[in-house]
């Protein structure tokens, strides 16, 4: 049981400072930016993931580093972590989430919780976090069987380029989504357009597991490292 709750722990505290990151980045970079919108976008990218990377490395060997139910669930679907072990994660990454954002909203001197209203219901931005997930649990996959010690670099630098290739800039995270739709800041969404970014990110993640059953046929083998390495999100 105290195993579990450090794993629990890890997985608040790592997704909060992710958040954190993310939504106090784009604040900072609003504020020092002013209309140059790719400037903000461009600090934004870079505070991601650096943040990414650092604490996937400082919670990774606690319990994987996941931050993301996204990654979770599917790790649960290929017997990487257990359905218990998965919905205690699920429900940690989610209050994290919304925790970093209210520490970014304190931090900045901004009201706790302030609902977006920022749009993102295009079809391509949708489409666009269909294949952010799709992209990041391939690199996950990819690496977790002969480079598990390099998911850290590699989750980071890739979530750093799809904030560029993606219209959508790249949540690829059911937490983060619903934790960004509470700041009306730089880095928000909409309420109503979440519900289309989660389904988007679940159905991404769970193709590229799919294709990656196929590619690597002892991918369900693999998919217990990463519980033990330095595991995924974003």
């Amino acid at each position: 049981m105290n195993t579990l709750m450090r794993r629990v722990a890890a997985e608040f505290f790592g997704t909060a400072f992710l958040v954190a990151a993310i939504v106090g980045s784009g604040i900072m970079a609003e504020r020092l930016a002013g209309e140059n919108i790719a400037m903000a976008l461009f600090a934004n990218t870079i505070a991601t993931g650096a943040a990414l990377v650092a604490l996937i490395l400082a919670f990774g060997p606690i319990s994987g580093g996941h931050f993301n139910p996204a990654v979770t669930f599917v790790d649960a679907i290929e017997h990487g972590v257990p359905w218990s072990v998965a919905g205690c994660y699920l429900g940690s990454q989610c209050v994290g989430a919304i925790s970093g954002t209210i520490t970014a909203h304190l931090m900045f001197g901004l009201p706790a919780v302030a609902l977006s209203h920022r749009a993102r219901a295009s079809f391509a931005q949708t489409f666009s976090e269909f294949v952010a997930t799709f992209g990041l649990l391939c690199v996950i996959w990819g690496c977790s069987r002969k480079r598990a010690e390099m998911i850290p670099f590699a989750v980071g630098a890739y979530i750093t380029a799809a904030y560029w290739f993606t219209s959508s800039t790249s949540f690829a995270n059911p937490a983060v989504t619903l934790a960004r739709s509470l700041t009306d800041t730089f880095s928000g969404i909409r309420p109503l357009d979440v519900p289309l970014f989660l389904t988007a990110q679940f159905c991404g993640a769970i193709a590229a597991t799919l294709l990656f059953r196929w590619l690597v046929p002892g991918l369900h083998t693999s998919a217990k490292a990463i519980l033990v390495s330095a595991g995924p999100t974003a």
